[in-house]
């Protein structure tokens, strides 16, 4: 069985590229997540030159792109080809005007016409579970064993790791009110290390990525990057 890969999302960090390929292979790290948006190292409309040039800068430090955080569409799918990225991550947000069966329904037609582009350049997409107004059950939580089974098949060649958990924010003679706070590994609503032995179980021999921002548990604004 090939080695999983650890990887981190880079969503935190607007360093140039080559100071943050030094930074996080200095972590000992195997890849990166890297955030294909507005304002990052690599934007949407820079993606089919900028990619490439990332995939050789991270290379340098032996670092693989394994996954990008990005939109889902056949320009961004044909860069990922030509860089060699597998997988390109996205959410599944739901429009409460069409609801959560039409949005779903939506989703799944416009991913149905990404499919050539995907057979062609050897990429895939991956629907990342969410929390708030997303197509999920995440946070909000069933046994791990039990969730591992019920993606079991469709989990692809990575997993999202993230770590939350609800916190009532009302006092106790008022009504019940919860917020998601984000956490560290250990503090979250699921154990970490029951769920990399429930994926084991289940045959699971993909990647798997790390966040690098949490909730301030005074309050502050939130942990990022080297904070974290």
């Amino acid at each position: 069985m090939p080695a999983s890969k650890i990887s981190v999302f880079t969503k935190p960090w607007t360093d140039p590229l080559p100071q943050l390929a030094d930074k996080l292979a200095a972590l000992g790290l195997d890849g990166v997540e890297l955030a294909v948006r507005p304002g990052y190292q690599v934007a949407p409309e820079t993606a089919a030159t900028g990619l490439k040039e990332a995939a050789r800068v991270l290379s340098e430090r032996g670092l693989d792109i394994l996954s990008i955080a990005s939109t889902a569409d056949e320009a961004t799918i044909a860069a990922c080809g030509d860089a060699g990225v597998p997988l390109i991550r996205i959410m599944a947000p739901i429009d409460m005007a069409l609801g959560y069966h039409g949005s779903v329904d939506k989703l799944r037609r416009h991913l149905d016409t990404l499919v050539p582009a995907l057979e062609r350049h050897n990429v895939a997409i991956g629907v990342q579970n969410h929390y708030g107004r997303f197509a999920h059950c995440s946070v909000d939580g069933e046994p791990v064993a039990l969730a591992v089974d019920i993606l079991k098949g469709r989990l692809g060649s990575l997993v999202n790791f993230k770590s939350a958990y609800h916190a009532r924010v009302t006092n106790p003679e008022d009504e019940a009110v919860f917020a998601v706070k984000w956490s560290t590994h250990r503090h979250g609503g699921f154990s970490w290390a029951e769920g990399v032995a429930a994926l084991r179980a289940a045959g699971y021999q993909g990647n798997y990525c790390l966040p690098a921002e949490y909730s301030d548990p005074q309050g502050k604004p939130q942990r990022m990057g080297d904070d974290v």
